[in-house]
């Protein structure tokens, strides 16, 4: 057994390069070996600025690379499943980020490819790996709400999306790019499979997507019934300038858990002009212990020859809500997950 494993981070934008950080100097047992983009020189940068001799513009070239055991895939979403199926039949193991696949079909190719070839495949969900969230499943687990009977997460980010995600057919929109974490958060919190789910959705805010991309949506609110009637609500936005807000509220039968808040800190300024308080604004600040904590825990898995704890299964429940919530918004009727293909 190898007591160091050999990374490749396919896709070197932001997401990426919070793997690549991590991998090149904070994950043990781990050694990032090359970087990969389609343009050259953000493949060279990215390289550079980690200090890393090796990169890309193709990942098949990164795959006859017998110095790479994983990869950490962080590409659109159009592009997950051919990518994970050559590095499963190269014999890498694979780290995807969400959203896992544009549809179940490629889920579960990917999930078979995987299987076939004996690699470790985890989905990126970090959220699962965030203090506040593990305890709020440890307290769910002890009965300290009785039992679970809302879970509401909401998703809200500052940034303008990237032209590609206009296209839902790239993208599947913020319901996929943006809400997968929230889908995931119900899944997890519920521990029962989302029944039907009612959407609607707007385009509020990104005028500039709405000639060449009519369906393109940056609101949506999507209610959820679950197989043991448990119910679950999301609420998603992008561009909403005011910051990177993230929040879940867990209603149980004897009380209730609230995680995460607006601000980043608890200082607060009170002047002539009134009172100020810093707003958290990125995802990457919040988040960047849970995404260590993902990425270390997918080298365990790979040394210690574990199940990773966001498997291609979860990975696909997110997807096939995903694909529901669009067709929801699309024909304005409640989808229940059976009629879709599983």
């Amino acid at each position: 057994m190898k007591k160091e494993i050999g990374v490749c981070v396919i896709g070197s934008g932001r997401a990426g390069m919070i793997h690549a950080v991590n991998f090149r100097r904070n994950v043990p047992h781990a050694t990032l070996v090359a970087m990969v983009d389609p343009i050259e020189s953000v493949a060279k940068q990215a390289a550079e600025s980690l200090g890393v001799d090796t990169y890309y513009t193709d990942y098949k070239e990164a795959l006859k690379n017998d110095s790479i055991d994983a990869v950490i895939v962080v590409t659109p979403t159009i592009y997950h499943r051919d990518i994970v199926v050559a590095a499963a039949e190269a014999g890498k193991h694979i780290f995807c980020e969400k959203p896992m696949a544009m549809n179940a079909t490629e889920c579960d190719e990917m999930i078979a490819a995987a299987r076939k070839n004996n690699v470790k495949l985890q989905i990126g969900f970090m959220r699962r790996f965030n203090d506040s969230f593990i305890q709020a499943k440890e307290e769910i687990e002890a009965g300290a709400i009785g039992d679970v009977v809302l879970v509401r997460s909401l998703t809200r980010g500052p940034s303008v999306p990237q032209p590609w995600m206009y296209d839902l057919a790239k993208s599947n929109g913020p319901l996929a790019e943006v809400n997968s974490h929230d889908i995931d958060t119900l899944n997890w919190f519920v521990e029962s499979d989302m029944e039907s789910v009612y959407a609607i959705a707007g385009n509020f805010r990104c005028p500039e997507a709405r000639q060449d991309f009519p369906d393109f949506y940056d609101n949506v609110v999507l209610t959820a019934r679950f197989a043991n009637q448990q119910q679950g609500m999301i609420d998603g936005a992008v561009s909403v300038k005011y910051g990177y807000d993230s929040r879940v509220e867990i209603l149980g039968t004897e009380g209730v858990i609230f995680i995460g808040q607006v601000h980043e800190k608890t200082i607060v300024t009170a002047n002539r002009q009134g009172l100020s308080r810093p707003v958290m604004n990125s995802w990457r600040t919040l988040y960047s212990s849970a995404y260590l904590a993902e990425d270390t825990h997918f080298i365990e898995c790979i040394l210690e020859d574990k199940e990773p704890k966001v498997t291609g299964h979860d990975g696909k429940k997110a997807v096939m809500v995903v694909n529901a919530g669009n067709l929801s918004i699309k024909e304005r009727k409640e989808i229940f997950l059976s009629s879709l293909q599983s």
